[in-house]
């Protein structure tokens, strides 16, 4: 019988996925064979050594430690595209928010409270300070064109938005009316709005800052949904105080952020949809039930996808460092699968294999016997 540890209220069709026959579920194992999480943070967690998955029910695992994770040999799995609709949706609010200055107008009207017969007059007096553009014929600028970043340049083109999209890596699927590009240098400087897409890195931290500020159009308008990091606040927050930008919506708001002018802060909704969590459980369940049961890996962060065959007799799997691979395909032999990713590596043979001699091998961080 399998132990799921589940850290967060995980959506009942998730956990409706695991066979009551194979699986039990909970918030109380200590040595829980594979874990089912949210937004809990996981970075003080000590895992046990029966713990060889972690299932992330969301796209970002910023709240794993994903690197520790794989030294220990535990596969982490998140799930892209299931919360994508969700995100886009709310991208989409933030971006006829920020542009018609909605929320301001109606923190205004809150004002005019117990002015009985005069409120209309000072409706009609005072609506002139929340003018806004329409975002018809402007430019959006996506930044990363994940599953995420397609559907807001794709409903942006259904809204009669001109669309320039970035992303460094090859894409295919997008709607041929978006302009793909491979250097951020053309969306900065010809786009009217900028929403964020990108993956917290190091290399993507703080992309939003002066100096990119500078190369944009006056006026620009920022939404960030993908990560609080991508943006320097000190930066941002100047451009607004100068007008260069003219408001800045993201659901990761800072302390120095909240109640600043042009900021439109909300709290992470991106993916607080009933919809998105039910999806985001389902494919983790089914990410976690595949691997436990056959071995097999599809979506993780730290280790190879790995399609596998459903039918075998008995199966070894190795995760090993990926300078590891050629050692531990010679100690196996018959191997149906061998692949790494980036510094790890994953080898299955459909045998039963000497255990023993495969955690000797230097890099072998584990082994399991299906």
């Amino acid at each position: 019988m399998f132990q799921i540890l589940t850290l967060n209220k995980i959506s009942k069709y998730g956990l409706e996925k695991l066979d009551a026959s194979k699986y039990v579920y909970g918030d109380d194992f200590t040595a829980a064979d594979a874990v089912m999480v949210r937004s809990a943070s996981m970075h003080e967690t000590v895992l046990d050594k029966n713990t060889v998955a972690i299932a992330r029910c969301g796209a970002g695992t910023n709240n794993i430690p994903v690197d520790a994770c794989a030294e220990n040999g535990v596969v982490v799995f998140n799930t892209p595209g299931a919360n994508a609709n969700g995100v886009k949706e709310l991208v989409l609010c933030a971006m006829l928010l920020s542009s018609r200055k909605v929320v301001a107008g109606m923190e205004w009207c809150k004002t005019l409270k117990g002015q009985g017969s005069e409120v209309s007059k000072a409706v009609e007096k005072g609506k002139g300070a929340f003018v806004g553009p329409e975002i018809k014929g402007k430019t959006l600028g996506v930044i990363g064109l994940g599953a995420i970043g397609r559907l807001v340049a794709e409903a942006a083109i259904a809204l009669g938005m001109d669309v320039i999209g970035y992303d460094p890596f090859p894409v295919k699927g997008v709607c041929d009316k978006v302009q793909i590009v491979t250097e951020l240098a053309p969306v900065f400087e010809n786009s009217d709005y900028i929403s964020l897409h990108a993956p917290a890195t190091p290399a993507t931290k703080g992309m939003i800052n002066k100096d990119s500020i500078a190369t944009m159009k006056d006026s620009v308008r920022i939404l960030n949904f993908a990560r609080g990091d991508l943006v320097n606040s000190d930066d941002i927050l100047a451009a607004l105080a100068s007008g260069k930008v003219a408001a800045y919506a993201t659901d990761f708001p800072t302390d120095d952020q909240l109640c600043a002018e042009g900021v439109i802060a909300m709290p992470h909704l991106g993916a607080s949809t009933p919809e998105s969590e039910d999806n985001c459980a389902v494919m983790a369940a089914e990410e976690l039930t595949a691997y436990l049961e056959t071995g097999a890996i599809k979506n993780s962060v730290n280790f190879p996808n790995a399609e596998l065959p459903e039918s075998f007799t008995e199966r070894t799997c190795v995760l090993h460092k990926a300078e590891a691979a050629d050692a531990v395909a010679a100690a196996l032999g018959d191997v149906v699968f061998a692949g790494a990713k980036k510094d790890w590596g994953y080898t299955v043979a459909d045998k039963k294999a000497d255990v023993d001699a495969l955690l000797s091998i230097d890099g072998v961080v584990r082994v399991r016997v299906l």
